[in-house]
This record gives C-alpha cells, structure tokens and sequence, in this order.
C-alpha cells in the first residue's frame, strides 16, 4: 500500500553524529514501501550541523530544512516540524541515535493497522547514565499520579503520528508545550512498541540536571493543577498543627506556667512556617508565570529559512 510520510528531525550541535544518522535513517526508509521526506528542524545550532544540513539537502531530494531564528528549545523546534510536515504520517525522533530507525517498519505496520499514534516504549535505557534512568523513571510516576490525563510511562518523542493527530496537534494554542503529555491529551488510538534504548552514538547530551529539573516542572505544570491543591493542602495542616500546638501553650502556660522561655521551639516553629509558605509561595509562581506567558500571546517560534525537499518543492509547483 503507497503512502506518504514525513520524517522530522530536530537538530540542536549534531555535527558529530548528524551524516551517520542520515545515513541510517535512509538504509531504513529505503527498504520500506511509500514516499518519504525528511524534515530536519536546526534549532540555532552553534556548530556545523546547520551546513551539513544543506550538504544533506543537496545530494538527497528527499531532505527538507527548516532554519529556526534562535535556540527556542526542543519542544518549539518539534512543533516548528509539525507545523511543516506534509504527508499522511509523521515520525518524530532525534538524530543522536539512542532511538533506532529501525523501529520505522513497526511504526507504519501498526499505523496501517488503524493506530493514530505509535509510540517508542523504552524497556532498558542502558544508554543512560545511573542517575538519569533513576531520575526519570521517578518523574514519570510522579507525573502518572498528578497528572489528570495518563502519558505513558517511559516513553520519549519518538513516535508516528496520523495526519489527523499532527492536525489536533497543531491546532493546540498553548506556548509551554510538553510535547509528550500534548502527545497523550489529543487521544486517538495510541499503541507502544517496546525496544531497548542505546548510548548516545557520538557528541554529548545537553541534559543536565538543571534542564532535567526545569522540564520537569514544565511537565508537571502543564498537565496538573496538583501541586496548588497540595500547597492549599499544606497550608491547611500546618495551620491546624500551629493552632494546635497554640491552645496546648496557653494551656499550660495558665495552668502550670512557663518560667522558661522556649526561644529553640519559637525558632523552629517560625523557620517551619516560614519555609511552608515560601514553598506555596513557589508553586503559584509557578502557575502565575506560565499565564503570564500564554497572556503575552507571543509568535512561538521564527523562521529564519524554509528550504522543502525537491520533492516537496515540485509536488506544489
């Protein structure tokens, strides 16, 4: 059966593994059936990613490049793809190649079974670092349990999307986008092809703890109001305790009296409700910043320059 699909890359300093991805990819789609594109998305790289792009471009008439004006971040840089991937499918993955191209074939055979969304389920992330692995694996039940719509555990960009789901998608308004839980909330049928996660094949990963920290937030803000339901919560039992612990003070101060003064416990009590509030304080910051931004309805993202596949280019001439 003929159909069409789009591949989209998002690239961000791949210089060093950028030509054997391609070539990886391409041994892929070129023993599969149908007509493939693949559009890479650089996401204001600093090394030569950008001009190994165009050198791509320019020996495969299949290759598509889109030029973002500045680093805006992966999950921008994934919507700027959807936005511009034709076809009647879409894959999604990253270049470093810790998601095998060779999962494609099982990403199209189940698409065509009826499945809007097919998604890459990670069994082993052997190519992760201790922490990494410890860490993610606690967000994503931490998120299971706050979340009001259930995204998968285990589960990154990789992925096939029907025309129909990249269409759902991109009529999403919101500018912080956590692609994987908009990947979930837009529903459809979804189904999970379990593989084994490799190592990074060359160059460093980007994710430190700080970004790892921040996406987490992003998550958990952007498909959760719990944490304000916990600070209303918190708040609620801490002033419970201190009443109690009030009453308890003024009735023994009246019946026994209280000759010293408790300067330790006065201390820890203040420091414990002080830290109590700034922590709630915290969370609807959280929230209060994140609308403050959707408010500003700014563009979200620039182009800098569209260059579509000769292919493309000579479908819409």
């Amino acid at each position: 059966m003929s159909h069409t699909i789009t591949v989209v890359v998002p690239i961000y300093n791949e210089s060093d593994v950028l030509a054997q991805f391609h070539e990886r990819l391409c041994g892929v789609l070129d023993a599969c059936a149908g007509e493939f594109s693949i559009l890479y998305v650089d996401d204001g790289s600093e090394d030569d990613s950008l001009a190994l792009l165009h050198d791509l471009r320019s020996t495969d008439s299949r290759v598509g490049v889109i030029e973002l004006s500045r680093n805006f971040g992966k999950e921008v840089a994934l919507s700027a793809g959807l936005d511009h991937a034709g076809g009647e499918a879409v894959i999604v993955m990253d270049a470093d190649l810790q998601d095998p191209p060779e999962l494609i074939p099982q990403f199209i055979d189940a698409w065509q079974a009826g499945y809007d969304v097919v998604y890459g389920q990670r069994r082993d992330r052997r190519g992760d670092s201790p922490f990494k692995r410890n860490s993610a694996r606690a967000f994503y039940r931490v998120l299971g349990v706050l979340s009001d719509v259930e995204i998968p555990r285990d589960v990154g960009d990789f992925r096939l999307l029907s025309r129909r789901a990249v269409e759902a998608l991109k009529s999403l308004p919101e500018r912080h986008r956590y692609m994987k839980g908009l990947f979930a909330w837009i529903g459809f049928p979804q189904k999970a092809i379990p593989y084994d996660r490799e190592a990074r094949v060359a160059g460093v990963s980007r994710w430190n703890v700080w970004r790892l920290w921040n996406f987490a937030l992003e998550g958990i803000t952007s498909f959760s109001a719990a944490p304000l339901k916990m600070a209303t919560y918190l708040g609620l039992v801490t002033s419970t305790v201190a009443f109690i612990y009030g009453v308890y003070m003024l009735l023994r101060t009246l019946f026994f009296g209280n000759p010293v003064p408790g300067y330790p416990s006065l201390i820890i009590v203040i420091l414990f409700l002080g830290g109590v509030q700034l922590i709630c304080l915290g969370i609807i910051g959280e929230y209060l910043a994140r609308t403050y931004n959707e408010s500003k309805q700014r563009a979200l993202y620039f182009i800098k320059g569209y260059h579509p596949s000769a292919d493309q280019h000579s479908d819409e001439s």
